[in-house]
C-alpha cells in the first residue's frame, strides 16, 4: 500500500429539518389546535481514530463526506428523524486542522477516539411551540438550521518511542532491520527510505518499544531540500531520538561531526522544541575500522562536538552493539515513563541521567 501522510477533505453536516404546520384534524374535536411537531437534528461528521489504518491513502479516492439531513416534523405532534452521525476512520496519530483558518482542531492520539469536525443543523420549530393562551392558532414555524461545512487538513504524524536521525545512507534502515522485524528497502545510493517505516524492537519479556525511521536529511531539509522535510513531522512525538552518524562516510561528503551539526541545525528550523527532545549519539558502521581506532575516533568525535550526551559506537550490518543500545533504549524509557506518572516529591531529586553503554 502506498504511504500516504497528508490528505484534505470536505466534511459536510446535515441540514435540521424544518418545523411543522399542522392542526389536529378529528370527527367531534372542533378547533383541535395546532400540532405541528419539530424538525429532527442533521447529522456530525465525526473522525475516529482506527488502529488498522496506518495510512491517509483512502482519501485520495473520497475526499467529501456528507452527513444525512434530519427529516421534516409532522402533524400529530411527530418530531422528524435526526439524522444519523458519519463516523469516518483515520489513523491513529492525526493531527486535523482547518485548512481556511489554519486552526488546529483536534490531535487523535489513540485508537477509538473520536474528533467531531462538523456539527449538524438543529431542528426548526413546529407550530405547536408557538401556541399561548393569546394565539391559539399559530401558523408560525422555524426552518432548520445549515449544517457545518469545513474544509480540512489532516497529517499523519507517526506514534513511536524513539526515532531514527540521519544523513542520507546513515545506515537508519539497517538499523532498524537489526534490532526489529521490520523490513525497510536497503541500497547502496542516497534516499533509499522514501516513507517512514516503523518497527518493534524486543528486549526482553514483556519488554519492547516502537522505533520510527524516517528518510535522511540535507542541510536546507527545513526549507524543503530533500525528502526529511515531508517527514520531520513524525519523529515529533518520539521520546528519544538516536543520531546516527557515519563513521567513514564515502569520499566527498561532510565529516561525521558536520553531519551530525547540520542535522542538528535543521531541526531547530523546523521546530524549536525537537531540537531540545533528549537525543543520543549513535556512531554506526564500526565494522570498517579496526576495533583498535574505534575508541580513538569516537573520543575525536566527541571531542570535535563537545558532546555531553550518551554516546554508542554500533555495527547495524554485523549487529555489533545493537543490543546494549536496545537495552539502554528501554531502560531510558521506562525510567521516564515512570517519572510521568509519579513527580519528584522534592526539588532536591536528582535528574535522571540516561544509561550509558
Amino acid at each position: 500500500m502506498k504511504f500516504v501522510d497528508e490528505a484534505t477533505l470536505r466534511a459536510q453536516a446535515g441540514n435540521g429539518g424544518n418545523g411543522a404546520l399542522s392542526f389536529r384534524r378529528e370527527k367531534y374535536i372542533p378547533r383541535g389546535g395546532p400540532d405541528g411537531g419539530d424538525g429532527g437534528h442533521g447529522g456530525d461528521v465525526v473522525l475516529r481514530a482506527d488502529a488498522s489504518i496506518n495510512t491517509l491513502v483512502d482519501f485520495r479516492v473520497q475526499r467529501k463526506f456528507r452527513a444525512p439531513n434530519g427529516e421534516p416534523g409532522a402533524g400529530k405532534n411527530r418530531t422528524g428523524a435526526s439524522g444519523d452521525h458519519l463516523s469516518v476512520p483515520v489513523p491513529v496519530g492525526t493531527v486535523v486542522m482547518d485548512v481556511d483558518t489554519h486552526e488546529v482542531i483536534g490531535d487523535l492520539t489513540e485508537d477509538g477516539a473520536e474528533l467531531r469536525v462538523a456539527a449538524g443543523g438543529r431542528g426548526g420549530l413546529g407550530n405547536a411551540r408557538f401556541k399561548s393562551s393569546v394565539n391559539r392558532a399559530p401558523r408560525k414555524t422555524t426552518p432548520g438550521t445549515q449544517g457545518e461545512s469545513r474544509h480540512l487538513r489532516l497529517e499523519l504524524r507517526l506514534i513511536a518511542d524513539v526515532g531514527l536521525l540521519g544523513m542520507p545512507n546513515a545506515g537508519k534502515s539497517t538499523l532498524i532491520t537489526a534490532m526489529s522485524a521490520a523490513k525497510p528497502r536497503i541500497a547502496d545510493y542516497p534516499f533509499t527510505t522514501l516513507h517512514p517505516n516503523l518497527g518493534v524492537v524486543s528486549v526482553g519479556v514483556a519488554q519492547s518499544f516502537v522505533m520510527a525511521d524516517i528518510p535522511g536529511l540535507i542541510p536546507g531539509a527545513a526549507a524543503g531540500a530533500g525528502l526529511g522535510i515531508r517527514f520531520l513531522r513524525h519523529v515529533q512525538r518520539t521520546r528519544l531520538l538516536l543520531h546516527l552518524v557515519d563513521i567513514s562516510p564515502p569520499e566527498g561528503s561532510v565529516s561525521p561531526a558536520q553531519a551530525v551539526r547540520d542535522i542538528a541545525s535543521e531541526l531547530a528550523l523546523y521546530d524549536p522544541k525537537l531540537a531540545q527532545k533528549p537525543r543520543w549519539l549513535v556512531i554506526n558502521k564500526a565494522d570498517l575500522l579496526p576495533e583498535s581506532d574505534q575508541s580513538s575516533v569516537r573520543d575525536a568525535l566527541i571531542a570535535e562536538l563537545d558532546w555531553d550526551g550518551p554516546v554508542f559506537v554500533v555495527s547495524a550490518a554485523t549487529g555489533a552493539g545493537t543490543e546494549a543500545l536496545a537495552g539502554a533504549a528501554m531502560a531510558w524509557l521506562d525510567q521516564n515513563a515512570r517519572d510521568e506518572v509519579a513527580p519528584d516529591e522534592s526539588e532536591e531529586t536528582e535528574a535522571v541521567t540516561p544509561p550509558s553503554p
